[in-house]
Order: structure tokens, then sequence, then C-alpha cells
């Protein structure tokens, strides 16, 4: 079977003249190509943040993504670069599977993030620089939840479970689980605990501080907001799509990742 490549344009320009390709290869600017051209599996050289990236280029075009991991500690992009000849080999034989991880999406009263106010890991608000902590008042389906006095606070999908919010105490969760898990950031009070809630809630917020401006994120993705912003996070209208190896279990990853199993006294 024959693989016809492409490139994403601009880190095409960035290999000119570093690497010189055997064939001719294609190239791609953006969403729109992933809609005419007959594009079967995107492949992304880096860590969890570049695939992160690919997701605002993907969209809803069901393209599933792989990722060759170039980093340390990559969840999704867990196939180490030694692998690749062994990837490709896998992918031409269909030794696969495409799972779905169902993303977020950020609704607000004035216009944020463009056309993709979306996630796949988290949404965070977040005190800027040394400013001092921010009260982000929370209600789950109109229900007043809670007001966080915090430096931030995440509200992460089973994916981003193991990223931001973990290290900020939260919980891990398995993909697949529909849930949403909400993560303070260095609260003021210390009775306050991680929250996993089902994903068909609409959780909203506002945020107050002595600072006029705060952080709002999607991913890795930031815009700069005030206390006028209302903000509501909901499931996305559409999953992306991510293959898994032949072999390959989330649980195994875990356990590499954590170092699950590994007495360090030997």
């Amino acid at each position: 079977m024959n693989i016809n490549a492409f490139v994403y344009t601009p880190y095409k320009k960035q290999l000119h003249g570093n690497i010189q390709f055997k064939n001719d290869i294609g190239d791609f600017d953006g969403y729109m190509d992933f809609k005419v051209k007959k594009i079967n599996v995107l492949i992304t050289l880096g860590g969890d943040g570049t695939m992160m990236d690919a997701t605002t280029i993907v969209r809803d075009s069901k393209v599933p993504i792989i990722g060759l991991n170039l980093g340390r500690l990559g969840f999704l992009a867990s196939i180490e670069k030694q692998r690749i000849k062994e990837v490709v080999q896998l992918l031409k034989a269909g030794r696969y599977a495409i799972m779905e991880r169902q993303m977020i999406k950020l609704d607000s009263n004035y216009p944020l993030f463009g056309e993709i106010p979306f996630a796949l890991n988290e949404f965070t608000l977040l005190k800027r620089d040394t400013s001092s902590m921010i009260s982000i008042h929370t209600y789950v389906n109109g229900a007043y939840l809670n007001t966080f006095w915090a430096d931030g606070l995440i509200l992460a999908t089973p994916t981003g479970s193991t990223a931001y919010s973990l290290s900020c105490g939260g919980p891990i969760v398995f993909p697949g689980s529909g849930n949403f898990v909400i993560t303070a950031v260095a609260p003021h009070n210390l009775n306050v605990r991680p929250i996993v809630l089902p994903d068909s809630s609409i959780v909203t917020f506002e945020v107050e501080g002595r600072a006029e401006n705060f952080l709002c994120t999607l991913d890795s993705r930031t815009e700069t907001i005030t206390a006028a912003y209302k903000l509501a996070i909901s499931k996305n209208d559409f999953p992306i799509n991510l293959i898994q190896l032949q072999g390959a279990r989330f649980v195994k990853t875990l356990r590499s990742k954590m170092g699950w199993g590994i007495d360090s006294r030997n």
C-alpha cells in the first residue's frame, strides 16, 4: 500500500534545507484541508501539547490523531520515537483502534477563542502574575455550588485529569467515564476538595478579584478577561478521535508514566 504524505505548511518551511525528502510530499494549511483532502491519519511529533494543538486543526473532520513523543512525560503522545517504523507498519496493516475522547466547549457573553472555543484537556481560570487570589463563583446547572477563593480553578475532562488537575491534587479519571473534574489551584480554604461531575452538566463561572484582569485558558491557549465576563462550560458538540495501537492500554500507560509497581530502593 502506497502512502501519500502531507506536512503542515509552517513546519514544512522550517524543515526546508534541513531535510531532503526522497519523494515529493504535499502540505496542508489548516482545517479546510481535512474537509477537502483524503487524509486518513494525522501524526504529531512532540508531546501532549502538540496533540492538543492538532485538535484545533482537525476539529470535527473525524480524522484520528496519533502522537509520537519527543519529550518526557506524555499520556497522549505516548509512543517513543524509536518505534516510528513499527508505528507506520501497524498503521498500514490496520492494527489499531480509534478511541473517542470527549472535549469541552466554552460559551461566553463576550467573544473568546474565535472559531475554536473547545479543549481536549481543560479549561482554567487563573489570577495574573503576582496579584492576590481571586474569587470564582461557580454554578452547576444554574444551582450555586461554591465560591472558590484560590489562585485559580481547573475544569478538566477525563483526558485532562492526568495533566494540570492531577498536579493540583485532582483524581485520575479513566477516558470514557463521562465526567468533568473541578480542581482548585492553591485554594485558601483547606476544606476545598476536587469535585467530579457528570459531563451532561453545564458549569458556569463569574470571577472577581482586586486585579482588573484575569486569565482564561483552553488547553494551551490563553485569553484575558475581566469580571464582566460570564462563562459556561459544557460537553463539546463533537469528540476528537485518537489512535490506540494494538497492545496499547490506558492502564499500561498509567503504570509506566506514574512509575507504579517500581521500588525506587532497588
